[in-house]
């Protein structure tokens, strides 16, 4: 159990910049970051939150996010239709699925605690100015 908690930790140990962010920023910019990671309403955000740093930092990472997931998903979908191998390629576009939903529940939680952390694998990836 420690050597899976050991795991989780170094997962989830990603880079924080919390303190590049205007506390009134982080505050008043809070629901407009937690859309950033509910799929398509990244695109909320994006365009309404133009002036917050902290919402365009966790709009960069939903939207990366999102895209990752679309572009994976397409392509096991159409790997998927491969006889034999399909099968296996629909598992990994359903563990894809998995994947993103637990990515987008910690970069909620990290919004919830007021935070800056990037997304594992794929928070260095800035789409966003």
């Amino acid at each position: 159990m420690a050597d899976m908690n050991d795991q989780l930790n170094k997962l989830t140990n990603t880079p924080d910049s919390t303190d590049q962010f205007d506390p009134a920023d982080v505050s008043a910019n809070q629901v407009m970051a937690i859309l950033a990671y509910i799929g398509i309403l990244v695109l909320i955000p994006i365009f309404a939150a133009k002036g917050s740093k902290y919402a365009r930092f966790h709009a960069n990472q939903g939207l990366t996010l999102c895209i990752a997931e679309v572009v994976l998903t397409i392509v096991c979908n159409i790997l998927g239709i491969i006889p034999i191998l399909g099968f296996i390629f629909r598992l990994i576009g359903s563990l894809i699925g998995l994947a993103a939903f637990i990515m987008s529940v910690i970069g909620i939680i990290n919004v919830a605690n007021n935070k800056a952390k990037e997304l594992p694998f794929i928070g260095s990836i800035k789409l966003l100015n």
